[in-house]
């Protein structure tokens, strides 16, 4: 539940198919996201999720898992 919600909110602010949004892509590598890119998708997570995430967390989320796995743990 947590990856399909995550995808659509990548997909949409990234203008990819959910089907690229997978475990081990890497935001910037594999998605092509920028630095204004990730911050849409924090505020997304964050909305979507219910969640606060800090500026450091965020330099530490770079693949579509590191997200999954967070957002986890906080829930």
């Amino acid at each position: 539940m947590i990856l399909e919600k995550l995808q659509q909110i990548v997909a949409d602010k990234l203008g990819v198919d959910t089907s690229e949004v997978v475990l081990t892509a890497s935001f910037r590598d594999d998605l092509g996201a920028d630095s204004l890119d990730l911050f849409e998708i924090v505020m997304g997570l964050e909305e979507e999720f219910g969640i606060a995430i800090s500026n450091e967390d965020v330099e530490g989320i770079q693949t579509v898992e590191d997200a999954v796995n967070y957002i986890t743990a906080r829930q």
